[in-house]
């Protein structure tokens, strides 16, 4: 366990573990007696230091292409930079480097602005001493480790809190009567772990006559302002539903929605907007641009994939208004291609929709929530060789339930 960082250098001790390997130390420095005297010192210490010179910054920054030192030591008054410009242009070069400013005995202040502006520590010259370098050497290492894993706990705080704000977006609770008719399951994965939502998107409302309305849609592309404009579009779909709107009226309204808040002229969305009404099997299915579903029973799964018409954004105003049937006893899965798209396992080979409906087959016996979590490691797992899945994954399962 490491020792807490020690502010009058009493515990030296705790930087065991840091010492144990040999460190590069970028000194800048365009005296170069004084650069001698700082080799001498780190000699004096019995440190294992390497040190490389560079009288500028300049120099500094040719050397720093090189490779990344573990720390730098900083004179504040260059031929290229002088005081607290010299800590921000090395901060510019690398922001991870940790810092250590020389000042002149009447310049301490200086010191201390450094600090403030970004450096690690700070040395009076003529007033070092081989352990004082070699402490403050190991401590400026240790204080921008901890600034660091700090900025990186802040950011991860901070992707938490948006993915917080967007899942209340992409993926909002079931808007159903208590007794809604209808089981539905949902999933959604992100690309990766900890990463930000990107732009698939579903809802589920059930309207006053009872039909029950199920959507799913996905913006072309990964990141805020697809995710903005699936969150924008989702929530257009629950109001014009609301609002009666259906088929080629809802999409239309959807089209305008989509090319008033997009970003770019070229950023597109597929959506599958399905209805099942209350009585009997009937249900509607409309598709904009986005792939099929599947249709899944006690023991057998099935690619439903009606006639549909261009994606939103694309200037169309007619898609095809499907009505199908819902057989008892199955479910209808809607999905966005991330499940798809990823790596079937064998050499470079996409599993595609051929190769998920041969997956769904082989687990077509479990019940529905278990199937779609299930499908989704599936092809997980099949894509794993390759880096994983490198879209996003959204899945919803829809089946009746007896009444």
């Amino acid at each position: 366990m490491r020792a807490p960082y020690d502010p009058q250098g009493l515990n030296p001790a705790g930087f065991a573990g840091a010492s144990k390997r040999a460190l590069s130390l970028l000194l800048i420095e365009d005296d170069q007696a004084d650069a001698i005297l700082v080799e001498e010192l780190i000699d004096d210490a019995g440190a294992d230091i390497t040190v490389e010179w560079a009288p500028s910054i300049a120099i500094a920054q040719q050397k720093l292409s090189g490779g990344r030192p573990d720390c730098v030591l900083l004179d504040l008054n260059l031929p290229d930079a002088n005081g607290i410009s010299a800590v921000d242009r090395v901060a510019k070069l690398d922001a991870t480097l940790p810092i250590v400013v020389l000042t002149g005995l009447n310049d301490e202040h200086f010191g201390i602005s450094a600090m403030a502006s970004g450096a690690q520590d700070y040395l009076v010259k003529g007033h070092v001493e081989a352990e004082t370098l070699h402490r403050s050497v190991l401590y400026a290492i240790e204080r921008k480790r901890a600034e660091l894993t700090a900025v990186d706990l802040h950011t991860s705080q901070v992707r938490a809190q948006e993915n917080a704000r967007l899942e209340r977006a992409l993926l909002p609770l079931p808007l159903l009567d208590d007794n809604p008719g209808v089981e539905i399951v949902t999933q959604y994965r992100p690309s990766r772990e900890n990463a930000l939502l990107g732009g698939d998107f579903y809802d589920m409302v059930q309207t006053p006559d009872g039909t029950v309305h199920v959507m799913v849609g996905d913006v072309a592309g990964h990141g805020p302002d697809e995710a903005a404009l699936g969150a924008a579009l989702r929530i257009a779909w629950r109001a014009f539903t609301f609002a009666g709107l259906r088929g080629n009226e809802r999409m239309r309204r959807l089209e305008q929605i989509l090319r008033a808040e997009r970003a770019g002229s070229g950023i597109f969305a597929t959506v599958l907007s399905v209805a099942l009404s209350p009585d009997g099997r009937g249900f509607t299915a409309v598709r904009a641009g986005h792939p099929g579903m599947l249709l899944h029973g006690p023991s057998t799964v099935e690619w439903l994939e009606p006639p549909a018409g261009p994606a939103l954004g694309l200037g169309a105003q007619q898609w095809p208004l499907n009505e199908l049937e819902l057989p008892d006893g199955h479910g209808l899965v809607l999905l966005t291609d991330g499940l798809f798209e990823g790596h079937s396992g064998i050499g470079n080979e996409r599993l595609g929709e051929e190769g998920l409906l041969e997956l769904a087959r082989s687990i077509a016996t479990l019940p529905g929530p278990d199937f779609v979590k299930s499908l989704i490691e599936g092809a997980e797992a099949l894509a794993q060789s390759h880096g994983g899945i490198s879209d996003d994954i959204a899945v919803l399962r829809v089946e009746r339930t007896p009444q």
